[in-house]
This record gives structure tokens, sequence and C-alpha cells, in this order.
């Protein structure tokens, strides 16, 4: 999206957010870098480009003339969110604040289902915003619950709460953690699909150390009093416990990552049972939730 001397260049995704609130954002809340500030303000008026106004969702992939992407919105763009919001805060401008909330009001709608399992991707007429359909991408099926997208609805919805204190998103975080509490086998390290409980599919230690995040942020927002709230925190220690002691790369192989057994695109059979670049990074943002106080910069 951008390049060196900030020339704009046009992007065909909406992971604009995953790219700059972790760079430049961090980079500028760090150091005041002017630069650092500017870049991302460019990512997010990208990223606003991408905002279908009939439909009230950001559209996840695809030029926006492409039929076959058309009104898609997906979980994880929920973590993209965030960069809007600090665009607007530091901006004044209120397109990217509107944008984002109207996002997150169509997630909170659409993607998770009556049961708290969530859809992958949902589809919305970019003309009418009438619903269309609810699919998978890199989960098992349509109907499937695939575990990285639960575990983005568990991270995303109380990181927007902070900008958006809609009593629903935090509603909603219960819900989907504790249906994906409720599919863990019985080392609580997820299957790639939530469907799967058991047997010789592949694990996601990325999908795991997203929901330790996720959880670790929706008890900032949960009352000291809440009934559940010991069930998170003991959930959310035992996982990362469990990722400690059997998914990390205790041999420093090199070239390798810190985290073993991600899974990227299974249904493409591509990055099954490897590292991956966000697993380690998750890794680390639970690894540093609990250690100490920490800001993030989502």
């Amino acid at each position: 999206m951008l390049a060196k001397n900030q020339k704009r260049e046009q992007v065909d995704h909406h992971d604009l957010g995953f790219l700059y609130s972790l760079s430049c954002i961090a980079g500028y809340k760090n150091t005041g870098n002017s630069e650092a500030k500017e870049a991302a303000i460019l990512a997010a008026d990208c990223l606003l480009e991408r905002y279908l106004e009939p439909a009230g969702i950001i559209q996840a992939w695809g030029d926006l003339n492409d039929p076959n992407e058309a009104g898609r919105m997906i979980i994880d763009c929920n973590l993209n969110l965030p960069l809007l919001y600090w665009a607007s805060e530091e901006t004044g401008n209120l397109r990217y604040k509107n944008a984002a909330n109207s996002h997150i009001r169509q997630s909170l709608r659409y993607l998770v289902r009556e049961d708290a399992s969530t859809f992958h991707t949902y589809f919305l007429d970019t003309i009418t915003g009438k619903a269309l359909r609810g699919a998978t991408h890199q989960g098992f099926s349509d109907e499937s619950c695939w575990s990285r997208g639960q575990a983005w609805g568990m991270s995303g919805f109380p990181l927007v709460y902070r900008f958006y204190p809609a009593p629903a998103l935090i509603e909603q975080a219960c819900r989907v953690t504790n249906y994906f509490l409720n599919r863990l086998p019985e080392d609580l390290v997820c299957y790639w699909d939530l469907d799967f409980t058991q047997g010789d599919q592949p694990r996601d230690s990325s999908s795991a150390a997203i929901a330790v995040c996720g959880i670790l942020e929706l008890l900032k927002s949960l009352p000291l009093n809440d009934p559940d709230r010991h069930t998170y925190e003991a959930a959310a220690k035992s996982i990362l416990v469990s990722l400690i002691n059997n998914y990390t790369n205790d041999n420093h192989t090199l070239g390798a990552g810190l985290l073993e057994h991600g899974v990227y695109h299974k249904p493409n059979n591509v990055g099954v049972d490897e590292y991956c670049i966000w697993g380690d990074y998750f890794y680390l943002e639970a690894l540093t939730r609990f250690n100490q106080t920490w800001e993030p910069y989502w």
C-alpha cells in the first residue's frame, strides 16, 4: 500500500490494520515518529475505501468490482478496525469511526451464529444491503467453525469495545469464548476447525495463542464479580501453559519460528503443521499480557 517516500500503491485486501497497527502505529506511539503516523493515516484511508455504505461493511478481499468477492465480510476484519478508530482520534475525521462502528454492528449481526459459533465469511448485497449467505474460506465447511475465525471473534470484539463501548460486544465475546472453550481437546490447544475435538486432524497453535490474547482483553471489561471471570482466567493460563510446554520450539532450530504446529490454510494444504508469523506474534503478545500491564497497539 505504501512504499518509500509515502508513495501510494493500491491493495486488494483489508488487512491494513494488521500491517499498520503493529508497525507504524506502534512506532508512532513509542517514538512519536511523524512519518510513521502519516503512513498509518494513509493506510486508514486505503482501508476506508473498501467500506461499502449500502451493506455497511468493509469488503475483505478482491477488486471492489469483482463480482465473486463483492460484499464479503470476514471475522478477521475485527482486528483491522482499531486502525480506523485511531485515525479518527488523530485526525478528528468521524468517517473512519463511523465506518468501523457500522462494520462491527454487521459483524455482530451476521458472523455469530445462534449457537455462538462463527462464520468465517458472510456475503451482503452491495446495492441493497440484504443478507445473502455465510460461507467459509479456510474452515472445514460452510457450516463448521474455523478455529482461528472463532479466535478472531474472541479477540476482536473486546478490542473494538475499547473504542465503541456497546454491551453487545462483550456479550458476544463471552458467547464465542464459551463455545471455543467447550470445543477444546485434552491438552487445550484447538484443532484447526472446532468441528474436530479428537483424532488425527492438525492442531492450530496460532488460534490458541490468539484466543489467549482475546480472553485477557475480555477480562479487562468484565466486572470483578462476574461469575465466569475465574473460569476465563484459568482457561487463558492453562492454554498458554500448554503452548509453552508442548508447542514451543525447544530445539531453537535455525530459521524456524517460536510456536510449532500452526495452520495457515488447511483446505488448500498450505502452511499445515508449520510455524507462522502471526502465531509467533500472538504467542509473544499473550506472554506479555500475562507478565506486565500492557496497552495494546491495536
